[in-house]
């Protein structure tokens, strides 16, 4: 029994840390951008930072940054971002920025994870009295777990697809790579990145 009892609250514990993620859209355009750099008449701002709980999670342990970044062109040509502008790290790396779709299924949350709560469905929630001989016998028992089981496990699967439609939905509107930047326009876009840290960017004209 105690055995038991333990069991149960362990995976109430981690029922209330493990629920899935929302996901706030993220707006390139009304981004406060403090991190810059410029060079042969090209401005570039970028901020990292952007996601939170499951994703930013996510971010770390899969070595993957998203970033947004705002490129001016004042030169006197059209440049194309990805041929004619490329990103590197300050210390003069280059910048490996991914397919936007390998960042989408690189970070974005499994629903099909969520489906252990289906293992609460067992659960009953017994009560109890004390008899007249002093022992403890159940009065009666509710299998609380035929709703709490499924009813888990689809919220969370429905709440992790909500918020990764959101996630990829952004990833698509906002995707720059190929991008032409006409002279004197301003582009806005995110970029996921192959990196553990937080590096300063640059920009390389070619």
């Amino acid at each position: 029994m105690k055995l038991i009892k333990i069991t149960l609250l362990c995976i109430v514990i981690s029922t209330l840390t493990n629920c899935a993620s929302g996901y706030k859209m993220i707006k390139p355009t009304s981004i406060n951008y403090i991190s810059t750099y410029e060079t042969d008449g090209v401005k570039l701002e970028y901020k990292y930072d952007l996601l939170d709980k499951k994703y930013a999670k996510k971010e770390y342990t899969k070595g993957v940054k998203l970033v947004a970044i705002k490129i001016t062109n004042n030169s006197n040509r059209d440049l194309m971002f990805g041929r004619d502008i490329t990103l590197a790290y300050k210390g003069g790396a280059e910048v490996y920025i991914l397919e936007n779709e390998k960042v989408f299924s690189t970070l974005k949350q499994s629903p099909a994870s969520y489906l252990w709560y289906l293992l609460l469905t067992p659960v009953n929630f017994h009560t109890t009295k004390t008899n007249s001989n002093g022992f403890t016998e159940n009065t009666s028992s509710t299998p609380i777990g035929l709703v709490l089981g499924p009813g888990l496990a689809g919220g969370n699967m429905i709440a992790a697809g909500s918020a990764n439609q959101k996630f990829n939905s952004d990833l698509m509107d906002h995707n720059i790579n190929g991008v032409i930047i006409k002279k004197g326009e301003t582009k806005h876009g995110l970029i996921g990145i192959k990196s553990d840290s937080f590096d300063a960017l640059k920009l390389k004209i070619e």
